[in-house]
């Protein structure tokens, strides 16, 4: 009897024609870096848990497999995020005193979905600059990823902005423990205003205000006026919301629509600076993600200004139109030298040709045949 396999849950295989537009995603959007001055880099799978867990916080430390390794009975986690292995590179390998553009792309694994139609392992793809600390980089970084989103077909992208430095300000000038920093973090991310007014009840009266302000802080540019009036006690503030305001501008134009959020924490222990998020129709999760994350290369040695983005093309795949199958053009089997150069000269110009070894392939569609004295590709049909 054959056995039935079953893979976990949550993991599948990528079936042709599927596999074959990831395949072409990567390698547009893999190029489009390198018009742009980003350097490939290629981590690997696997390395020892402390080294992928560096300055990422606990989340990233939940999401990640752990295996002993047989040969140093040292712990090893498959990573489930390439860029703290990208920072990690800067740091340690390329160590270049200027500014550094790096991009990458493979498959990381996640111990559980981060939604419940979501795989657990994406296939992530993303660019990071370091060594820039400015809004330019910034701007660049946004703009770019906005590029590689159309590249591979997604429209009407909505750009969701925000700056982990609203709150790290106001947390900063109520002297508040780490304890407390944390769990306000959690019910900020969940919007929870009951959550926020029980927490901060301990604190000043100006910080429990900004705090119970955040969550509505959300919207278009009339949110950053909002703030700026608001949030004045607190100077941190200030230089984010003129940060979010330079992007704005930049990147207006090129987005359907465009949303600031203040109370967007994610990755509140791993980001320092300004984040984003894209979304597209038809899709309740971010098709991309991205932001400032300057502290990430202090735990290799070498702390460098950084920001960057990655997307998922699995996720992204799922939400363009089926792909067809691409069907090839038969050929023959014999050992003729113009059928051989005629299928030669064909695949070198990238079109697909298989050559028939049962004689029972492909009745239908386009095929080589002998005709006036040479090869050619005609197209034959099935008769009903």
């Amino acid at each position: 009897m054959m056995q039935n396999w079953i893979l976990p849950e949550n993991i599948e295989d990528i079936l042709p024609p599927d596999a074959r537009r990831i395949e072409k995603m990567r390698r547009d959007v893999l190029d489009l870096f390198h018009c742009h001055g980003y350097d490939l880099v290629m981590p690997p799978l696997i390395e020892h848990v402390e080294s992928l867990r560096s300055g990422t916080g606990r989340d990233m430390d939940l999401r990640t497999f752990k295996l002993v390794d047989q040969m140093s009975g040292r712990m090893l986690g498959l990573r489930a995020d390439i860029t703290p292995q990208v920072a990690r590179i800067d740091a340690q390998l390329l160590n270049r005193q200027g500014i550094a553009r790096l991009c990458y792309a493979g498959s990381v694994l996640h111990t559980h979905p981060l939604g419940l139609t979501r795989t657990r392992e994406p296939y992530q793809i993303g660019a990071d600059i370091y060594g820039h600390s400015g809004i330019e980089s910034d701007i660049e970084i946004q703009k770019l990823m906005l590029d590689a989103l159309s590249h591979v077909g997604i429209e009407k992208i909505h750009l969701d902005l925000g700056h982990v430095g609203v709150f790290r300000s106001i947390a900063t000038v109520s002297g508040m423990d780490e304890g407390l920093e944390s769990d306000l973090f959690q019910v900020l991310q969940a919007k929870d205003l009951p959550g926020i007014v029980e927490l901060s009840s301990s604190l000043d009266e100006k910080v429990r205000r900004a705090l119970c302000l955040l969550p509505e802080l959300y919207g278009g540019m009339e949110v950053l006026d909002k703030a700026r009036e608001a949030l004045c006690d607190f100077p941190g503030v200030m230089n984010a919301l003129s940060d979010l305001e330079a992007v704005a501008l930049e990147l207006s134009g090129r987005v359907s629509d465009l949303s600031f959020d203040l109370a967007e924490l994610r990755g509140y222990h791993y980001h320092s600076g300004m984040v984003f998020a894209v979304y597209a129709e038809r899709c309740a999760n971010a098709v991309a993600l991205g932001g400032r994350y300057d502290e990430v290369g202090r735990a290799f040695g070498r702390a460098r200004p950084a920001t960057g983005f990655s997307m998922d093309l699995r996720e992204i795949a799922g939400l363009l139109p089926s792909a067809s199958e691409e069907t090839a053009i038969q050929a023959p089997f014999s050992k003729d030298p113009a059928l051989l150069d005629a299928i030669e000269r064909l695949r070198s110009e990238g079109k697909r040709v298989a050559v028939d070894l049962s004689g029972l392939e492909g009745k239908a569609g386009s095929r080589l045949e002998f005709q006036d004295g040479k090869w050619c590709v005609v197209e034959t049909f099935l008769m009903d």
